[in-house]
């Protein structure tokens, strides 16, 4: 299993925003933009759930995944594929929760979904984009 990196949580520090995807049990894609997230391992991402209802919906049927990040000035990006579940209570969910007031007090977090990150993927431009990460 690949392991987030120091540079990877350099570039999660600095995003403006998560992309999220998801799809139905059929496959049919879904994908959303996420302001509240954060890596909280070597191995899962912290994506809080303020608005979600059919990616909520699409990931009680199908938990698979995609999420990218990335860092506007530098280009650096990376996407991960996993599978993802929600919680919502606990340390993790009482951390979203602290992440989006900090910011919008006005929210009111429904849950925290947590994904677990299975593969890792490269997508700054260059030579390397698209490449698997080990």
């Amino acid at each position: 299993m690949p392991k987030i990196t120091e540079e990877i949580k350099e570039v999660a520090s600095k995003t403006r925003g998560w992309a999220l995807a998801t799809a139905t049990k059929d496959g049919i894609p879904n994908v959303v933009a996420v302001a509240f997230g954060k890596l909280i391992s070597e191995s899962q991402i912290l994506l809080v759930d303020v608005f979600m209802k059919k990616t909520r919906a699409n990931i009680e049927a199908n938990p698979n995944v995609a999420v990218a990040v990335w860092d506007m000035e530098t280009l650096k990006g990376y996407q991960f594929k996993g599978t993802a579940h929600f919680e919502t209570s606990g340390e993790i969910f009482d951390e979203g929760v602290q992440i989006v007031k900090s910011t919008m007090p006005q929210l009111t977090p429904k849950a925290a979904l947590i994904v677990d990150v299975l593969q890792i993927y490269n997508l700054t431009p260059g030579a390397e984009a698209g490449k698997e990460m080990a």
